[in-house]
């Protein structure tokens, strides 16, 4: 992502049965506002188990989820999320506001923040500083 000019975000979904599923951010390169890592892992995923319903997958982020993607691993049913960085500008998992605390949601997913956050967010730094945005 860093090196394609993307907000350098990349997610990882695994399938109960091994699978590996990744991908990362392509909002510029694609043109949608929703080509978030997790948006496109979930998606993928999806589509090829031939279930929306991602029980017993597990996603990984090197940034916590923003509001979308948070509320799509909600409604896809993704049991558990680990992200690294938090995002103080959009994160959804506590640092901005925290879906975990809505009430009456269909879901709740266990989230848990902090791995490897320190190489994310000196990424995500370098990548704001040399890209100027």
């Amino acid at each position: 992502a860093f090196d394609a000019g993307e907000v350098p975000v990349g997610a990882v979904l695994l399938s109960p049965s091994g699978k590996i599923y990744s991908d990362r951010n392509r909002t510029r390169e694609r043109s949608l506002p929703h080509a978030h890592a997790e948006h496109l892992v979930i998606s993928e995923a999806a589509a090829d188990l031939g279930d929306w319903r991602l029980e017993g997958c597990i996603l990984y982020s090197t940034l916590e989820p923003c509001l979308m993607c948070a509320g799509l691993a909600v409604l896809a049913r993704i049991p558990r999320i680990i992200y690294g960085a938090w995002d103080k500008r959009f994160g959804a998992f506590g640092s901005v506001t925290d879906v975990l605390s809505m009430v009456g949601l269909n879901h709740y997913p266990s989230a848990f923040g902090g791995c490897r956050a320190e190489e994310s967010s000196a990424l995500l730094k370098l990548f704001f500083r040399t890209h100027g945005r």
